[in-house]
């Protein structure tokens, strides 16, 4: 992720003019540049796949939409997940969504995953802290190229799936790695390994 010139917006000014826009959030108003990979695609498109899988399965009224935002209230933080899970039946709550693609409240979220990139430190503190705040239940950290500081995916470094479960306001976190099978509150059932997901990168690279 790549920092722009530094310029001060609000999250109204931000929807309106980068909502639709895949490319861009908003940090402490700040515009801030996405600038993904094409393995950092890959891995979010087989996480999504896994979990419609699922979602489809189970007859559950959860969706993962192409575009969203999570707006931050009473702050100027617009954050622009990788990958969401929303419940729809909580929709009718949420007040920008019939306009604009746009999440305020934690009951419409089941999950968030961030594909780790070279700005790390967001994800892993962050993106956790405000994610416990707004009361999000699960969070996947997913660092497929091992990139995160020790203090958060061990010595030796390597690729690491982190699952954050919320209890009361803070996250309990649990790492995976290799053939480690995820364990998720939202997905019971879920079927998947850390090596899986890592998979989708290797396999390409060969």
């Amino acid at each position: 992720m790549v920092q722009l010139a530094p310029k001060v917006l609000t999250v109204d000014e931000f929807v309106s003019h980068y909502g639709e826009c895949d490319r861009y959030e908003l940090i402490d108003g700040e515009l801030i540049e996405m600038e993904p990979t094409g393995p950092h695609e890959q891995v979010s498109a087989l996480i999504g796949r896994k979990l419609n899988v699922e979602i489809d399965r189970q007859d559950l009224s959860y969706f993962i939409p192409h575009r969203c935002l999570i707006k931050l209230l009473g702050t100027e933080t617009a954050f622009r997940p990788d990958l969401i899970v929303l419940d729809q039946t909580q929709l009718i709550n949420e007040p920008l969504w019939q306009q604009e693609p746009v999440i305020t409240s934690a009951n419409s979220i089941k999950l968030i995953a961030e594909v780790v990139s070279t700005n790390w430190q967001n994800d892993y503190a962050r993106k956790a802290e405000d994610y416990a705040l707004l009361g999000v239940p699960e969070y996947w950290i997913v660092d497929y190229l091992g990139i995160g500081g020790r203090e958060y995916i061990g010595k030796p470094k390597q690729p690491t799936v982190t699952i954050c479960t919320l209890i009361g306001d803070e996250y309990q976190k649990q790492l995976f790695q290799n053939n480690d099978q995820l364990i998720s509150s939202i997905f019971p059932n879920l079927q998947l390994t850390a090596q899986k997901i890592f998979t989708a990168v290797q396999l390409v690279s060969k």
